[in-house]
């Protein structure tokens, strides 16, 4: 069963989307969605990258807004509205960690050796650690985010390096969202430009 427990897992939970998927109206969702970023304007951007950092420090997955936000905005600038939430979302949750958490988990750590270890390799090459991990789509972004803020990296070179690291994902999953705004009829199929 060990070796096929994750799988099994992996597809109960794609299975249990579906049926959400199903059983609810998501495209009118979006639709309604799309339409009051749409009326508020300009405006409906900076709602966007509010909700958005929001739910990132709320631990809500970061890939169904990216997704969203190419839908809504188009490819450019969904990964732009994407981006700026994501970026904000994981300051403000490295924050957290920093000045609520870190202390405490200090102390606590001193007694294990290898978090400290750990903890001095993210403070001497964190930007090389927080980039590589970044460019990893199966390390859950809004967990790190916490995690990196216990360690001893900087914060701006954790938020440069995670705006330089998220941007792949950010633009695959903006094209997605614009691919599926196209496949839904709410417009035409995207072009990388747009």
């Amino acid at each position: 069963m060990k070796r096929y427990g994750k799988p099994i897992v992996f597809a109960l939970v794609l299975i249990a989307f579906s049926a959400v998927a199903a059983a609810f109206p998501v495209r009118d969702w979006i639709r309604a969605l799309a339409n009051w970023m749409e009326q508020l304007g300009p405006a409906g951007v900076a709602v966007f990258i509010g909700i958005y950092a929001i739910a990132t420090v709320l631990l809500f997955p970061g890939w169904i807004f990216t997704v969203t936000a190419g839908l809504i905005f188009g490819v450019v600038g969904g990964t732009a509205a994407a981006l700026s939430g994501a970026t904000l979302g994981a300051a403000l949750a490295f924050l957290v960690a920093r000045y609520l958490v870190r202390d405490s988990i200090q102390k606590f750590a001193k007694s294990y050796p290898r978090f400290q270890a750990i903890d001095q390799a993210i403070g001497e090459n964190g930007w090389k650690i927080v980039g590589l991990l970044r460019l990893n789509p199966l390390i859950p972004f809004n967990i790190s985010n916490y995690f990196y803020g216990i360690t001893a990296i900087p914060f701006w070179q954790y938020v440069l390096v995670s705006v330089i690291g998220m941007l792949p994902g950010a633009l695959l999953y903006a094209y997605l969202g614009a691919v599926g705004k196209a496949t839904i009829g709410a417009g035409s199929p995207p072009s990388i430009g747009r």
